[in-house]
C-alpha cells in the first residue's frame, strides 16, 4: 500500500518542484542515508534494515566491487575492506592499529590497499560506499530531485581527513553541501537546537570503529561545541576482536598461530554473541579454532571484563574533553548516547555510573546521526538557516612555522567556527624581500611533530633592516571548515593567499583523476619521489666536491684530479638522464674517489694543526 502526501490548500508542491537533500552517516562499520519528507526525517531502509555495512569486496579483476551486506559473504579478508574510514587521511606511520590488509605507500602518505583488483585507496573505497548510498536514495526519491548532501564525520577528524571524505563524495558526482560533526548531528536529531532549555550536553558516540565525544552548550536555540575529542581507533570492532582473542586464549591456543581469515571469522561470531548479550545474561559459545571445537559460556560479567580497556579509554576521552571545556562532570545536564555499541547494557551502565545520571537514548542510536544530518541538509537546501545556528569548533590547532622550526598557534583547538584570526610577523634577515608561509596543524611545539597543510610565498616585501617589516597573516575558517590563509605586508599592501585543501597522501594528479571519477595509483609517484630525492642528494655531493676542489685541488696528482672530474661529469649526466638505476651506478663509482679526496684533506688539516708542536705539548 502506497502513502499519499497531504498538504495545506494552495501549498502542495508540483512533482517537478520537489527538492530533496540527503543526510549521510558514513560510518566505520555501517552507513545510512536519510531524508526529510513532509517535514519528517527518516532513514531509507535497505530491505528490512536501514544499515548498509561499510564493506567493499574487491574480488577477481574481472569483477566489479561488491558493496554492503553481500561483501561480507566472502571469506577473503585480504580483499574485503572493512573500516576503511579508519585509514582516511592517515599516513602509513599513523596506522598503528591491527588490521588484516597489505598496504602500500610511504610513511608520510596515505596508503592504498593491495587487492585482487589492484591498489585501492581509502578514498576510493569510501567513494564506492557513498555511491551505493547515493544510488539507493535516487531510487527512493523522484528523478533528479536530490540537490545535495550533508555527510557526517567524527568531530576530531583533521583537515586532511575531512578533505578526503569530501573528495570521496565529489568523485561520484555528489554535491556536498557541508561536512557535519557526528555529535552535532546527534544534537540536531534530538531537537536540542530548538529547545528553550538552557543546558550543557555531552554526546557520547561509540560506533563500530570510532569513538567521538563532544560537549555542547545550548541556549535559545543556539548550541556551541565547547570541546570535542575522541579516538579514531576505538569502537565496537575492537570489542569484537577482544572477545575473539578471549576465545582463542581460553582454548589454550597461541593467538599468533591463528591466521587472519580465522580471526576475522571469529570476530564476526563474537559480534553475534555480543549482540545476544544485550538481551540475555549469558550465551552459550560454540566455535572452532584451528580445527579444534571450543565451547564455553559467555556472561555479561565476563563481557564487562573483556570490554574494560575500551570503556576505560572512552571515559578517559570524556575526562579530557571536560578538562578542555573547563567543566566538571557534574555540570553536564544530559548525556546523549550515539552509536550502535551504546546498545550494550554494560556501556550504558558505565556511562551512567561515571556521570551519575541516566543517559538519553530514546532515538535509535544507529540512526540518530543520519537523522540529524538529514534535518540540516533539508534546512540548507531550503535556505532555512534562520532556524538553526551551528557553532562547531576546530578539532586541532592551526598555526605556522617560525624560526627554529617552532609552531606558532593562530587558531587554538576547540575554537568555534566560523572564525578569523590575525597575527603580525616580521623578517629575520636584512634586505629580505620574501617570506614562506608554512601552514601546519597539531598540538606539538615543533613543526616536525605537526602536520603540514600548505606552503605559499609572499614576495614584494620592501628591503629593509631585519625586524622592521610588518606582515599580517590571517587564518579564516568558514562554516564548512574550509581554511584560507592570507598574508599582507602592511607598507606596500602586497598580499598572497591560499585556500588550504589538504591532500595528505594524494598527489595533485590523483586528486584530478579522483574528481573525474577515476583513480590513479601512487606507485608511479612513489618512484618519481625516490628519483628526485636521489638526484638532490647527488647534486649536494657534487657541490661539496666542486667547492673542495677549488681550495684543495693542489693536493691531488694530475691523474687522480682528472679521474675525479670525469666521475663528477658522469654523475651530472646521470642526473639529467632521469634514470635512478643509472644514477645509482654513477654515484657508487664516484664515492671511492670522493672518500679518498676527503681523507687527503683531513690528513692535510691534521698535519697543519700539529705543525711546530712537540710530543710533550700533548702530555
Amino acid at each position: 500500500m502506497s502513502l499519499l502526501q497531504i498538504s495545506e490548500p494552495n501549498q502542495s508542491a508540483r512533482p517537478h518542484e520537489h527538492r530533496y537533500a540527503i543526510g549521510i552517516d558514513l560510518g566505520t562499520t555501517h552507513s545510512l542515508v536519510g531524508v526529510v519528507r513532509s517535514g519528517r526525517a527518516d532513514v531509507l531502509p535497505f530491505g528490512d534494515t536501514p544499515l548498509l555495512p561499510s564493506v567493499v569486496y574487491y574480488g577477481d579483476k574481472s569483477d566489479t566491487p561488491v558493496v554492503g551486506k553481500q561483501a561480507l559473504s566472502y571469506d577473503d579478508p585480504a580483499n574485503t575492506i572493512i573500516s576503511a574510514k579508519r585509514f582516511m587521511g592517515r599516513s602509513l606511520a599513523d596506522i598503528k592499529f591491527s588490521h588484516p590488509y597489505e598496504l602500500v605507500g610511504t610513511d608520510n602518505a596515505m596508503p592504498a590497499f593491495i587487492t585482487a583488483q589492484g591498489e585501492k585507496s581509502p578514498v576510493e573505497t569510501s567513494a564506492h560506499i557513498l555511491a551505493r548510498l547515493y544510488a539507493h536514495a535516487k531510487a527512493s526519491l523522484p528523478d533528479d530531485s536530490i540537490q545535495g548532501a550533508v555527510i557526517t564525520v567524527p568531530a576530531y577528524f583533521d583537515e586532511a581527513q575531512r578533505q578526503a571524505t569530501k573528495d570521496a563524495g565529489v568523485s561520484i558526482g555528489l554535491n556536498v553541501l557541508r561536512l557535519l560533526n557526528e555529535p552535532t548531528a546527534a544534537a540536531i536529531a534530538y531537537g536540542l537546537d530548538k529547545s528553550a532549555k538552557t543546558g550543557t550536553y555531552l554526546i557520547y558516540d561509540l560506533g563500530g570503529g570510532t569513538f567521538d565525544v563532544s560537549v555542547l552548550s545550548l541556549k535559545d536555540g543556539v548550541f556551541e561545541v565547547l570541546a570535542t575529542g575522541g579516538n579514531s581507533a576505538l569502537g565496537g570492532d575492537d570489542i569484537d576482536r577482544l572477545i575473539a582473542n578471549h576465545f582463542i586464549k581460553s582454548a589454550g591456543i597461541d593467538p599468533k598461530s591463528v591466521d587472519n581469515t580465522q580471526k576475522a571469522s571469529l570476530a564476526r561470531l563474537a559480534k553475534s554473541y555480543k549482540q545476544k548479550l544485550s538481551e540475555r545474561q549469558a550465551v552459550s559459545v560454540d566455535v572452532e579454532i584451528n580445527g579444534t571445537p571450543f565451547n564455553t559460556i559467555l556472561t555479561n560479567e565476563t563481557l564487562a571484563q573483556i570490554c574494560e580497556p575500551v570503556i576505560r579509554r572512552s571515559l578517559q576521552s570524556c575526562e579530557q574533553v571536560l578538562a578542555d571545556a573547563r567543566l566538571d562532570k557534574t555540570a553536564i545536564d544530559e548525556v546523549v548516547l550515539v552509536g550502535g555499541s551504546t546498545r550494550m547494557p554494560i556501556i550504558k551502565q558505565a556511562v551512567q555510573v561515571f556521570f551519575d545520571k541516566e543517559p538519553l537514548c530514546s532515538i535509535n542510536p544507529d540512526e540518530v546521526v543520519a537523522l540529524g544530518a538529514s534535518r540540516l541538509a533539508h534546512q540548507l537546501i531550503n535556505k532555512d538557516d534562520n532556524n538553526l545556528l551551528l557553532l562547531d569548533v576546530t578539532p586541532l590547532s592551526l598555526g605556522l612555522e617560525t624560526m627554529g622550526g617552532l609552531t606558532e598557534v593562530i587558531i587554538p583547538r576547540n575554537t568555534p567556527i566560523p572564525v578569523a584570526r590575525r597575527q603580525t610577523f616580521t623578517t629575520h634577515t636584512d634586505g629580505q624581500t620574501g617570506m614562506v608561509i608554512h601552514v601546519v596543524q597539531g598540538e606539538r611545539e615543533t613543526v616536525a611533530d605537526c602536520r603540514t597543510l600548505a606552503n605559499f610565498t609572499l614576495t614584494g616585501i620592501p628591503p629593509m633592516k631585519a625586524g622592521l617589516a610588518r606582515v599580517e597573516v590571517t587564518f579564516a575558517i568558514d562554516t564548512n571548515g574550509q581554511l584560507t590563509v592570507s598574508a599582507m605586508e602592511q607598507t606596500t599592501k602586497v598580499a598572497s593567499k591560499i585556500d588550504v585543501v589538504p591532500s595528505y597522501g594524494l598527489t595533485e594528479e590523483q586528486q584530478e583523476e579522483l574528481l573525474k571519477a577515476g583513480f590513479v595509483h601512487a606507485q608511479a609517484d612513489k618512484e618519481k619521489r625516490m628519483l628526485i630525492e636521489a638526484q638532490v642528494e647527488a647534486e649536494r655531493e657534487i657541490l661539496a666536491l666542486v667547492s673542495a676542489l677549488g681550495e684543495f685541488a693542489h693536493l691531488l696528482d694530475d691523474t687522480t684530479h682528472a679521474q675525479l672530474n670525469n666521475k663528477i661529469t658522469a654523475v651530472k649526466t646521470a642526473i639529467a638522464s632521469n634514470d635512478k638505476a643509472i644514477l645509482a651506478v654513477a654515484v657508487n663509482e664516484l664515492k671511492p674517489l670522493s672518500d679518498h679526496f676527503a681523507s687527503i684533506i683531513m690528513n692535510q688539516n691534521v698535519k697543519q694543526a700539529l705543525s711546530g708542536t712537540k710530543a710533550s705539548d700533548w702530555q
